[in-house]
């Protein structure tokens, strides 16, 4: 793996976490991800479960976690099982996990090959009472792909239709919302190395450079520095580009006068970097960018300085929301009077800022999260206010990643160049 290995007492911690919000006479399970075929005999990159290396820290296909408090045998009480090695598998896939570096990663004692995951749960399972199991339960999740859970989950209703099935989204949902200490680390240094791909593409962007050769300088910058790659697929968006949410083609010539927005991030250690910055293609704003550019910043501080603890994730977007209602009509894109006269179901804003202006960060890019909870100390959130005037050809988004603090929130991107005049400076130098 490109990264460090985590202090297996972080999946220790995290065990023991999700042990005290079990029920008496429960038994967790949860497996790997698969590794999804492309056609003929391809594949896509593994990447891993979250729920799996949260409570593990093991990034390998074809595993199993298994965790019984109540086992009789305190030996069968936290039980890993990986994928049984051959001279054969490593000589086309290289190197797996032994017993003992699966020991060292995840701290668990019992260390077993998947193959005798039926035969060993088979034993434990009769004492138990819930089978506590995963789902993707995500509010945003709207995959039609049936997950190796999913199937697990299928086979032990199937195999055990007297026991109760529990969720174990909603425990861990809540757990992860808090950050340790080693993952915010993990978390900066996957900030750190994004800030790395920004600068260099300051250096690099002129008038003509085509949208995909900035994501070339950003994969290059990301996977000189052992990053994972991409946290997810990059927007860079050029002109009118930007006025499109979820643009990923990166397929244009950026034109002098353009502004392009990059919505990128690294991936390190499973954790997620995710920055907007908007940065124009001749390395200078015109007198209108400028002003749109300064009104999304002015938004982006006011939102980063009331995200604290107590605060509701949905009051929190209606706060910002009326105080970017207050910048649009500075801009002139609407006035007073056209607010008093709208439709409250369709508030006018909504044309020129149509998304959240936050949502949690870490193992996933859109982490888990409870959206009726409120903001607590160690969460970590993004900060995204845009405009996007399409009439203009001008959209303009910035966003940071914010831990929340019992007092101002810490600001994990403070390094990476935002205001106007720092970003000129930057590409004057190229």
């Amino acid at each position: 793996m490109r990264y460090s290995p985590f202090p297996s007492e972080l999946f220790v911690k995290n065990r023991a976490k999700l042990i005290a919000e079990l029920p008496p006479k429960s038994i967790v399970i949860i497996s790997s991800n698969d590794i999804m075929p492309t056609n003929a005999d391809g594949s896509m990159g593994f990447k891993q479960q979250t729920d799996l290396f949260y409570l593990s820290g093991l990034d390998q296909e074809e595993t199993l976690l298994l965790i019984y408090p109540d086992a009789q045998e305190a030996h069968m009480r936290e039980i890993a099982f990986i994928r049984e090695t051959s001279e054969l598998i490593s000589i086309w896939e290289g190197h797996k996990y032994t017993k003992e570096e699966a020991k060292a990663l995840s701290g668990i004692m019992n260390i077993q090959w998947t193959s005798s995951f039926e035969a060993i749960l088979k034993t434990l399972v009769y004492s138990a009472e819930t089978i506590f199991m995963i789902d993707n339960e995500h509010i945003r999740n709207s995959s039609l792909v049936q997950t190796q859970n999913a199937r697990l989950v299928l086979n032990i209703k199937e195999k055990y239709p007297l026991h109760k099935i529990g969720r174990l989204s909603p425990i861990l949902n809540n757990l992860r919302m808090k950050k340790e200490p080693a993952e915010l680390v993990a978390l900066q240094k996957a900030i750190d190395i994004t800030e790395n791909g920004f600068r260099r593409i300051l250096k690099f962007v002129k008038p003509e450079v085509w949208e995909n050769e900035i994501e070339a300088e950003f994969i290059h910058e990301f996977i000189k520095l052992r990053s994972g790659g991409f946290a997810y697929t990059p927007i860079i968006a050029s002109g009118a580009n930007a006025c499109v949410l979820h643009y990923i083609e990166n397929d244009k010539i950026c034109q002098d006068g353009d502004l392009i927005l990059l919505d990128v991030g690294a991936c390190y250690g499973n954790y997620n970097a995710d920055m907007t910055r908007t940065i124009p293609a001749n390395g200078k704003f015109s007198p209108r960018q400028r002003q749109v550019y300064i009104a999304v910043q002015a938004v982006l501080n006011f939102a980063t300085d009331i995200m604290r603890p107590g605060n509701y994730w949905v009051d929190y977007q209606k706060e910002v929301e009326k105080f970017m209602e207050a910048q649009l009509i500075e801009l002139g894109l609407f006035s007073r009077k056209d607010v008093e006269a709208q439709d409250p179901t369709n508030p006018i804003f909504k044309k020129y800022f149509m998304h959240g202006v936050a949502h949690h960060l870490g193992l996933d890019v859109h982490d888990v999260w409870d959206k009726y909870k409120p903001f607590e100390a160690g969460m970590v959130l993004t900060c995204e206010p845009g405009i996007y005037i399409r009439e203009e050809g001008i959209g303009i988004r910035l966003e940071n990643n914010l831990l929340i603090t019992n007092g101002q929130p810490i600001n994990l991107m403070a390094n990476i160049p935002i205001d106007i005049d720092e970003i000129e400076s930057l590409m004057s130098k190229s």
